[in-house]
């Protein structure tokens, strides 16, 4: 589910931000492109927990960018087929219902719910047991 890897990205950083915060400036930008980003390589990106290097810099012919190779460490969420998630259900309806965990957005189709869990429609709408033990509904 989580996992802390290390990764790699060619940072382009405009001439404006060099000096003395190049450094600041460049983790900065790579906090900002990548924390909330997925691929589907590597999962959901979470948080960025730390730099393990930043190599020399190429400088682009004619715009003045930098493209620095910059090396580091991060949290991703990778769910797998399969896996249990604790997920909040955000919408209930006749099809089945979506529920969110973390960043991901689950629906599960009627047709993987039980045979023994019915669809109640009204206010409230929601899929319970003949008995009552089991229920999913929105939950405000």
């Amino acid at each position: 589910m989580f996992f802390h890897i290390v990764l790699e990205r060619n940072m382009q950083l405009h001439p404006r931000f060099f000096g003395r915060n190049l450094r600041e400036n460049l983790v900065s930008k790579l906090m900002k492109d990548v924390e909330g980003t997925c691929s589907g390589r590597h999962g959901f990106v979470v948080a960025i927990t730390g730099i393990e290097s930043v190599g020399k810099g190429l400088i682009r012919d004619g715009t003045g960018f930098v493209t620095f190779p910059v090396k580091y460490q991060c949290v991703v969420f990778r769910p797998f087929k399969g896996e249990i998630l604790e997920a909040v259900v955000t919408l209930v309806n006749k099809m089945g219902f979506f529920a969110e965990a973390g960043p991901v957005q689950i629906f599960v189709s009627k047709h993987l719910i039980p045979d023994d869990m019915e669809f109640q429609a009204g206010d409230m709408p929601h899929y319970t047991t003949s008995d009552g033990s089991v229920c999913f509904f929105l939950n405000l």
